[in-house]
């Protein structure tokens, strides 16, 4: 792969939400440390706004979200701001940051510095891989409100860390620190705070360096597993399988391998 340099990020219309791109790693920072990086609409939609364009460039092939200060991932959407939608029903049909997450064809990995609470939990749950701080600490305390999550919350915290455990956190509100959370497999990896973004950009770089349409198929697949039954994933794996053997990519996998270099993967 070539090193891209620095590029400048696309306008997003607010400086609450920041994108920095080096070398194919976009690192997509919530920027309302005052606010313990509580989400407003125009937030949400800039975050939108950066993640189709992460997905549109080939100049970013991973993607790290992460929270500004010490003290908060996010604590997601702000309460505040949810008088703004003038009925259910817009709430209803908002702008979803959490949805375009999990529709990102780029692979993302959450840095989880600090709270990850409601939505800053969901936010991290949409993400591919997690990584927490030795000070993170995760909960879903709608229910102390008088409601649920609506982000994927149930959904992707009972696949994450299992259906009782789930529970736990949905039906009391409470929090767990990062070593729980890597106990229940919530999180892959927990790392010493000041050391955190570095291990997240580390890992994308990792992740950037390999075949990106490999990358955006596997995490394809990964959904299909957990949606299909047995018989029907294996058979879409074996599809996807195709797909990729047949990339110019995976030709120059192949190349580098009996040249005994490293390959230089075009996304084609």
């Amino acid at each position: 792969m070539s090193d891209t340099g620095h590029l400048p990020p696309p306008d997003l219309g607010t400086d609450l939400v920041l994108l920095d791109v080096t070398d194919r790693v976009a690192i997509l920072t919530l920027n309302r440390p005052a606010k313990l990086n509580a989400v407003t609409p125009g937030m949400s939609r800039a975050l939108v706004r950066a993640i189709e364009w992460c997905d549109t460039t080939d100049e970013v092939r991973a993607l790290v979200v992460t929270g500004a200060g010490e003290r908060s991932f996010s604590v997601g959407s702000d309460i505040g701001a949810l008088d703004q939608y003038a009925t259910p029903w817009d709430f209803r049909n908002r702008v979803d940051y959490c949805d375009a997450i999990r529709a990102a064809r780029t692979p993302t990995v959450a840095a989880v510095g600090g709270y990850a609470l409601g939505g800053g939990l969901e936010t991290a749950l949409s993400c591919d891989i997690r990584l927490a701080a030795d000070t993170a600490s995760f909960g879903a305390p709608e229910i102390t409100l008088g409601w649920i999550g609506g982000g994927g919350m149930t959904a992707f915290l009972s696949r994450a860390a299992g259906p009782g455990n789930a529970a736990l956190m949905l039906l009391t509100g409470e929090r767990i620190d990062a070593e729980r959370a890597l106990a229940w497999h919530l999180v892959s990896e927990v790392v010493p705070r000041a050391g955190l973004l570095d291990r997240a950009r580390a890992l994308a770089a990792v992740i950037a360096s390999r075949a990106p349409v490999a990358a955006e198929t596997a995490k394809i697949n990964l959904r299909a597993a957990g949606n299909l039954p047995e018989d029907q994933a294996l058979a879409y794996e074996r599809d996807l399988q195709t797909i990729c053997f047949a990339t110019e990519d995976a030709a120059e996998g192949r190349r580098a391998f009996a040249e005994k270099r490293s390959p230089v993967f075009h996304k084609r």
